[in-house]
């Protein structure tokens, strides 16, 4: 069983939540659901590394506005962690199991149903903020980017559709990749995401490449343990591309430039 997360202040995850709730039965703190269950929590959702000590779930979706400093209006879905200190939530150096079959199924529905979104970027972040701690797989679907559209019932509702059909249903396995480089918004891993064949661990942008080294690596790879390959942003690896390539050689996963 699945556990739905939202922070009962994040405008977004409160109207995400608000519609998800109305097909599920209120148990004290928690609604329950055949396929998952729904927690309103009281503290903010990146600091959520405390869950496991009050609930017993088999994986933590987070509902959650996004906020960027471009206004960029986007829909956006990515696993948690930090590579270096932890400036908003979690732990320094430390990343989420991701939840990668869950996470390619919630972005293609969504791209499939794009024409309703014709006003927002569809797109996967790097890896980034907390909860870090948590010891199941971990995934924010998040809203953005600014009051209007976390407020926006209607939005937020259309997204809450997709949400509930995805988690109804046991999503796709595919081969799961570890990912290298690129922007913050990566465009190359969102296409191989919706398009391509592989599902996505944890990704490593570009400017986070300084912090990696191999105790960092190692935790990386523990925390992706079903990950067989590495995607790689080639021509955005910068100065780290050696490195990059030396750590990933002393594994056994696959190597693939994209």
């Amino acid at each position: 069983m699945n556990l739905l997360v939202a922070y009962q202040s994040d405008p977004a995850g409160s109207n995400l939540a608000a519609h998800i709730s109305q097909s599920m039965k209120q148990d004290g703190e928690i609604y329950r659901g055949k396929n998952y269950d729904l927690a309103i929590i009281p503290t903010p959702a990146i600091s959520a590394d405390w869950l496991e000590e009050k609930y017993h779930y088999d994986s933590f979706v987070f509902l959650s506005k996004h906020a960027s400093g471009t206004g960029t209006l986007a829909l956006t879905c990515h696993s948690t962690g930090n590579f270096s200190e932890a400036l908003f939530g979690g732990k320094p150096r430390q990343v989420a199991i991701p939840h990668p079959h869950l996470q390619k199924s919630y972005m293609q529905a969504l791209w499939e149903k794009r024409k309703y979104f014709v006003k927002f970027e569809i797109t996967i972040e790097a890896t980034h903020h907390g909860p870090t701690a948590l010891n199941k797989p971990t995934l924010f679907i998040e809203v953005g980017t600014t009051e209007k559209q976390w407020n926006d019932k209607a939005l937020c509702s259309s997204v809450a559709k997709i949400v509930e059909d995805v988690m109804s249903k046991t999503p796709k396995s595919h081969d799961i990749a570890i990912c290298f480089g690129g922007t913050h918004y990566p465009e190359k891993f969102t296409k191989e995401l919706i398009e391509g064949q592989h599902a996505l661990g944890t990704v490593i942008p570009k400017h986070a490449l300084d912090d990696i080294d191999k105790k960092l690596f190692s935790h990386i790879l523990e925390r992706n343990k079903e990950a067989k390959r590495a995607l790689v942003d080639w021509s955005g690896l910068g100065k780290n591309k050696q490195k990059v390539v030396d750590l990933i050689e002393t594994t056994n996963l696959e190597m693939i430039r994209v």
